[in-house]
Protein backbone atom coordinates (compact mmCIF):
# COMPACT_ATOMS: atom_id res chain seq x y z
CA UNK A 1 0.00 0.00 0.00
CA UNK A 2 0.98 3.25 -0.56
CA UNK A 3 1.26 6.40 2.05
CA UNK A 4 0.21 8.99 -0.79
CA UNK A 5 -3.22 10.25 -0.52
CA UNK A 6 -5.94 9.18 -2.78
CA UNK A 7 -8.69 11.02 -4.19
CA UNK A 8 -11.65 10.38 -1.34
CA UNK A 9 -14.02 12.73 0.24
CA UNK A 10 -13.60 13.17 4.11
CA UNK A 11 -16.39 11.74 5.09
CA UNK A 12 -16.37 8.57 3.47
CA UNK A 13 -13.38 7.46 5.83
CA UNK A 14 -14.04 7.16 9.51
CA UNK A 15 -11.34 8.72 11.33
CA UNK A 16 -10.60 6.20 14.03
CA UNK A 17 -8.93 6.59 17.06
CA UNK A 18 -5.40 5.47 17.87
CA UNK A 19 -2.63 5.10 20.62
CA UNK A 20 1.18 5.05 19.87
CA UNK A 21 3.94 4.49 22.39
CA UNK A 22 7.44 6.12 22.44
CA UNK A 23 9.34 3.09 24.64
CA UNK A 24 12.10 4.86 26.01
CA UNK A 25 15.48 3.78 28.17
CA UNK A 26 18.76 4.56 29.21
CA UNK A 27 21.91 4.48 27.21
CA UNK A 28 25.37 5.64 26.90
CA UNK A 29 25.16 8.89 26.01
CA UNK A 30 21.69 9.24 25.77
CA UNK A 31 18.66 7.18 25.52
CA UNK A 32 17.20 4.45 23.15
CA UNK A 33 13.88 4.02 21.64
CA UNK A 34 12.09 0.76 20.69
CA UNK A 35 10.84 0.65 17.09
CA UNK A 36 8.82 -1.59 14.97
CA UNK A 37 9.67 -1.87 11.16
CA UNK A 38 6.25 -3.09 9.64
CA UNK A 39 5.78 -5.47 7.43
CA UNK A 40 5.39 -4.55 3.23
CA UNK A 41 1.95 -6.24 3.11
CA UNK A 42 -0.28 -4.30 6.14
CA UNK A 43 -2.86 -1.54 4.79
CA UNK A 44 -1.49 0.97 6.87
CA UNK A 45 2.13 2.40 7.47
CA UNK A 46 3.46 -0.78 4.72
CA UNK A 47 7.22 -0.85 5.12
CA UNK A 48 7.19 2.37 7.68
CA UNK A 49 9.00 2.52 11.01
CA UNK A 50 6.79 2.93 14.13
CA UNK A 51 6.32 2.62 17.83
CA UNK A 52 4.29 0.24 19.54
CA UNK A 53 0.09 0.70 19.28
CA UNK A 54 -2.50 0.41 17.19
CA UNK A 55 -6.43 1.68 17.06
CA UNK A 56 -8.68 1.57 19.85
CA UNK A 57 -11.54 -1.58 20.68
CA UNK A 58 -14.67 -2.22 22.64
CA UNK A 59 -12.69 -3.72 25.11
CA UNK A 60 -10.57 -0.47 26.15
CA UNK A 61 -13.80 1.12 27.11
CA UNK A 62 -14.83 -2.05 29.10
CA UNK A 63 -11.23 -1.53 31.55
CA UNK A 64 -12.82 2.03 31.79
CA UNK A 65 -16.16 0.86 32.79
CA UNK A 66 -15.05 -1.72 35.41
CA UNK A 67 -12.83 1.58 37.02
CA UNK A 68 -9.32 -0.03 36.57
CA UNK A 69 -7.74 2.66 35.69
CA UNK A 70 -7.19 5.39 38.62
CA UNK A 71 -9.53 8.44 37.90
CA UNK A 72 -6.95 10.76 39.27
CA UNK A 73 -4.93 9.92 36.49
CA UNK A 74 -7.65 10.22 33.92
CA UNK A 75 -8.57 13.59 34.85
CA UNK A 76 -4.61 14.73 33.97
CA UNK A 77 -4.50 13.20 31.12
CA UNK A 78 -8.14 14.65 29.68
CA UNK A 79 -6.21 18.33 30.81
CA UNK A 80 -3.24 17.65 28.83
CA UNK A 81 -5.66 16.26 26.08
CA UNK A 82 -7.78 19.55 26.31
CA UNK A 83 -7.02 20.77 22.56
CA UNK A 84 -7.64 17.59 21.03
CA UNK A 85 -11.00 15.83 19.87
CA UNK A 86 -11.40 14.01 23.14
CA UNK A 87 -13.77 17.32 24.33
CA UNK A 88 -15.68 16.76 21.12
CA UNK A 89 -18.09 14.62 22.94
CA UNK A 90 -17.80 17.38 25.82
CA UNK A 91 -16.46 17.57 29.18
CA UNK A 92 -17.46 15.33 30.80
CA UNK A 93 -16.77 12.58 28.53
CA UNK A 94 -12.99 13.48 28.36
CA UNK A 95 -12.08 11.53 31.60
CA UNK A 96 -13.99 8.24 29.79
CA UNK A 97 -12.26 9.04 26.12
CA UNK A 98 -9.17 9.83 27.71
CA UNK A 99 -9.11 6.44 29.91
CA UNK A 100 -10.40 4.54 26.39
CA UNK A 101 -6.90 5.79 24.73
CA UNK A 102 -4.82 4.93 27.80
CA UNK A 103 -6.32 1.34 27.94
CA UNK A 104 -5.13 0.86 24.47
CA UNK A 105 -2.02 1.84 24.70
CA UNK A 106 -0.95 -0.44 27.65
CA UNK A 107 -3.03 -3.05 25.57
CA UNK A 108 -1.29 -2.65 22.65
CA UNK A 109 2.26 -2.81 23.79
CA UNK A 110 1.69 -5.44 25.57
CA UNK A 111 0.26 -7.64 22.57
CA UNK A 112 3.12 -6.68 20.64
CA UNK A 113 6.08 -6.52 23.29
CA UNK A 114 4.80 -8.83 26.08
CA UNK A 115 5.51 -5.35 28.55
CA UNK A 116 2.36 -4.52 30.20
CA UNK A 117 3.33 -0.95 32.16
CA UNK A 118 1.71 0.51 34.87
CA UNK A 119 -0.35 3.22 33.98
CA UNK A 120 1.48 5.56 35.45
CA UNK A 121 3.96 5.02 33.31
CA UNK A 122 2.45 6.57 30.66
CA UNK A 123 3.31 10.47 29.51
CA UNK A 124 0.58 12.04 26.74
CA UNK A 125 2.82 13.68 24.46
CA UNK A 126 1.46 14.74 21.01
CA UNK A 127 -1.69 14.42 19.07
CA UNK A 128 -1.70 13.66 15.01
CA UNK A 129 -4.82 13.15 12.58
CA UNK A 130 -4.26 11.39 9.01
CA UNK A 131 -5.03 14.03 6.70
CA UNK A 132 -8.05 13.59 4.50
CA UNK A 133 -7.84 11.66 0.94
CA UNK A 134 -5.65 8.59 2.80
CA UNK A 135 -7.96 4.94 2.41
CA UNK A 136 -7.13 4.35 6.36
CA UNK A 137 -7.34 7.58 8.65
CA UNK A 138 -6.20 7.94 12.57
CA UNK A 139 -6.77 10.55 15.19
CA UNK A 140 -3.47 9.27 17.06
CA UNK A 141 -2.45 9.81 20.85
CA UNK A 142 1.70 9.50 21.24
CA UNK A 143 2.73 8.85 24.66
CA UNK A 144 6.31 8.61 26.35
CA UNK A 145 7.40 5.81 28.71
CA UNK A 146 10.36 5.36 30.49
CA UNK A 147 10.95 2.15 31.39
CA UNK A 148 12.43 0.32 34.23
CA UNK A 149 15.11 -2.06 35.56
CA UNK A 150 13.79 -5.34 34.42
CA UNK A 151 11.11 -4.27 31.97
CA UNK A 152 12.61 -5.49 28.41
CA UNK A 153 10.35 -5.32 25.70
CA UNK A 154 10.27 -8.15 22.77
CA UNK A 155 9.19 -8.52 19.44
CA UNK A 156 6.06 -10.67 19.08
CA UNK A 157 3.86 -9.11 16.37
CA UNK A 158 3.03 -10.63 13.05
CA UNK A 159 2.74 -6.54 12.01
CA UNK A 160 6.39 -6.09 12.14
CA UNK A 161 9.21 -8.08 10.58
CA UNK A 162 11.69 -6.99 13.29
CA UNK A 163 12.15 -4.84 16.99
CA UNK A 164 14.35 -3.71 18.33
CA UNK A 165 16.48 -0.71 20.33
CA UNK A 166 17.84 2.24 18.21
CA UNK A 167 19.38 5.21 19.68
CA UNK A 168 17.32 8.39 18.16
CA UNK A 169 20.49 9.59 16.10
CA UNK A 170 21.07 5.65 14.66
CA UNK A 171 17.52 6.38 13.57
CA UNK A 172 17.45 9.53 11.91
CA UNK A 173 21.05 8.46 9.67
CA UNK A 174 19.29 5.66 8.59
CA UNK A 175 16.79 7.67 7.52
CA UNK A 176 18.84 10.04 5.82
CA UNK A 177 20.77 7.56 3.91
CA UNK A 178 17.07 6.11 2.42
CA UNK A 179 17.68 2.86 4.43
CA UNK A 180 14.47 3.54 6.00
CA UNK A 181 11.33 5.00 6.10
CA UNK A 182 9.06 7.13 8.41
CA UNK A 183 5.99 8.97 8.56
CA UNK A 184 5.95 12.45 9.87
CA UNK A 185 4.53 11.99 13.08
CA UNK A 186 6.73 9.22 13.72
CA UNK A 187 9.85 11.23 12.95
CA UNK A 188 8.16 14.79 14.79
CA UNK A 189 7.75 13.07 18.32
CA UNK A 190 10.37 11.56 18.26
CA UNK A 191 12.79 14.85 17.56
CA UNK A 192 10.64 16.57 20.06
CA UNK A 193 11.85 13.93 22.63
CA UNK A 194 15.31 14.58 21.87
CA UNK A 195 14.63 18.58 22.16
CA UNK A 196 14.18 17.76 26.13
CA UNK A 197 17.71 16.04 26.35
CA UNK A 198 17.63 13.10 28.83
CA UNK A 199 14.22 10.35 30.21
CA UNK A 200 13.66 12.47 33.12
CA UNK A 201 13.09 15.84 31.40
CA UNK A 202 10.73 13.82 28.68
CA UNK A 203 8.33 12.28 31.38
CA UNK A 204 8.04 15.59 33.57
CA UNK A 205 8.13 18.19 30.82
CA UNK A 206 4.04 18.10 30.54
CA UNK A 207 3.49 19.58 27.30
CA UNK A 208 0.57 21.53 26.03
CA UNK A 209 -0.92 19.22 23.06
CA UNK A 210 -2.77 20.47 20.22
CA UNK A 211 -3.86 18.45 17.23
CA UNK A 212 -1.35 18.33 14.42
CA UNK A 213 -3.47 18.35 11.10
CA UNK A 214 -0.74 18.04 8.39
CA UNK A 215 -0.99 18.84 4.87
CA UNK A 216 -1.69 15.66 2.67
CA UNK A 217 0.90 16.84 0.54
CA UNK A 218 3.31 17.29 3.27
CA UNK A 219 3.30 13.88 4.47
CA UNK A 220 5.20 11.74 2.56
CA UNK A 221 8.27 9.50 4.95
CA UNK A 222 10.74 10.93 2.50
CA UNK A 223 10.26 15.02 3.05
CA UNK A 224 11.56 16.92 5.89
CA UNK A 225 9.94 17.30 8.63
CA UNK A 226 8.82 20.97 9.25
CA UNK A 227 9.31 22.45 12.96
CA UNK A 228 6.00 21.98 14.53
CA UNK A 229 5.21 24.58 17.28
CA UNK A 230 4.98 22.93 20.56
CA UNK A 231 5.03 24.64 24.16
CA UNK A 232 5.67 23.18 27.48
CA UNK A 233 5.01 24.25 31.01
CA UNK A 234 7.41 24.96 33.78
Amino acid sequence: MTTSPIPATPSEVPIRKAASVLLLREATGGFEVFIQHRVNTMDFAAGMVVYPGGRVDAQDGQMVDGAELDSALLGKHAQQWAHTSILGEGPERAEYLAGEILAAARREVFEETGLLLDPGQLHPWANWVTPAGFPRRFDTYFFVAALRAGQEPVHQTTEAVISKWISPQELFASLERGEIKMMRPTQRTLLDAMEQGSIEQIVSSRPVISSVHPNPEDSQSGNAVRNTEKHFNA
